[in-house]
């Protein structure tokens, strides 16, 4: 089959069935399942949350890694620290191995079966642990620089960055650190020092936003050498969930604006946020991962919650039938 079609004279990629995406959108594709069927992929349309299946230990300020369909949570805290670790299939949660360590506030990337969490909070006092988890069970590895909780986290298992955070308790850091899947190392700072910040995207094309001391709306992408400051949250708030792939497709949701927790959500397209369709459960603390079109939200407080919300949206595709 040639690689390209033509409409009107113009040569358009021949790619098999329904394509969606940023990196897609605005496109023009012959969809080689049809015949003489061209397809265009439009924006982005308006997502929503839906209930989903509840985690088995309820609690806060814990983390996570994954999509929607496979999702993996861990740590937190609910009258104590806790080392719990669940995984999800779309529909419910099933307890799996613990961490080796409690802690809270913790930093985690990477998917259900090549998960990364690291630093957090335990017993008053930071942690520089690392655990890498196969899907089985969890194996501590090389710790950190620099003992952070609360930081922004994003990335992969074997290509990850923690951003700012505290490096003492409730003590703002502009320090940022990158894993390598074998060791930590320092690198550019961010610009604003701050903890209880969120991150999204991978090791090379990331995004951080909110956090405090005071509830903050300040957003900074990177590129994978630099941090650079860009449109600020509509709504500030600190220990807010997140999810994207990249420093131009993220999603902000819950998190707490000084003292009370929001529902809100937002997107980024990479130049500024547009408030989206709110969560049902007004909570902060709560665990995040996924992409804009397909989101998974979790735990959260207040009060100390299980509840699990799944975000949906989808690019239109329009059909043009040549044949």
């Amino acid at each position: 089959m040639t690689a390209f079609k033509t409409i009107k004279g113009v040569p358009v990629k021949t790619i098999s069935g329904d394509r969606a995406g940023a990196s897609f959108e605005g496109q023009l594709y012959y969809d080689s399942d049809g015949v003489g069927i061209f397809k265009f992929v439009g924006a982005l349309a308006a997502g929503t949350w839906a209930s989903g299946g509840a985690l088995n230990t309820a609690r806060t300020n814990l983390s996570g890694c994954g999509t929607q369909g496979a999702g993996l949570a861990f740590g937190g805290q609910n009258s104590g620290f806790k080392n719990e670790s669940e995984e999800y299939n779309g529909s419910s949660w099933t307890e799996g191995n613990n961490l080796n360590t409690t802690m809270a506030y913790l930093g985690g990337c990477g998917t259900q079966t090549a998960g990364l969490a690291f630093g957090g909070g335990s017993g008053g006092s930071e942690v520089n642990g690392t655990e890498e988890y196969n899907g089985t069970s969890w194996t501590e590895v090389n710790n950190m620089v620099v003992g952070t909780s609360e930081m922004g986290s994003f990335g992969l298992q074997t290509a990850a960055i923690s951003a700012s955070g505290s490096a003492a308790p409730n003590s703002p850091t502009v320090n940022v650190q990158s894993y390598d899947g074998t060791n930590w190392s320092e690198i550019a700072n961010v610009n604003t020092a701050r903890y209880a910040l969120t991150g999204a995207g991978i090791q090379t094309s990331g995004i951080v936003f909110g956090g405090s001391a005071s509830p903050k709306g300040q957003t900074e992408t990177w590129n994978g050498t630099a941090w650079t400051e860009v449109a600020n949250l509509n709504t500030v708030r600190n220990i807010a969930g997140g999810a994207g792939t990249s420093n131009s497709s993220a999603l902000a949701f819950g998190g707490t604006d000084a003292p009370s927790p929001t529902v809100n959500t937002e997107q980024w397209d990479g130049t500024s946020w547009t408030e989206v369709a709110n969560l049902a459960v007004s909570r902060g603390g709560l665990g995040g991962t996924g992409t804009i079109t397909l989101a998974l939200a979790f735990g959260g407080t207040p009060p100390v919650t299980g509840a699990t919300e799944e975000w949906t949206a989808a690019h239109a595709i329009k059909t043009i039938d040549l044949s």
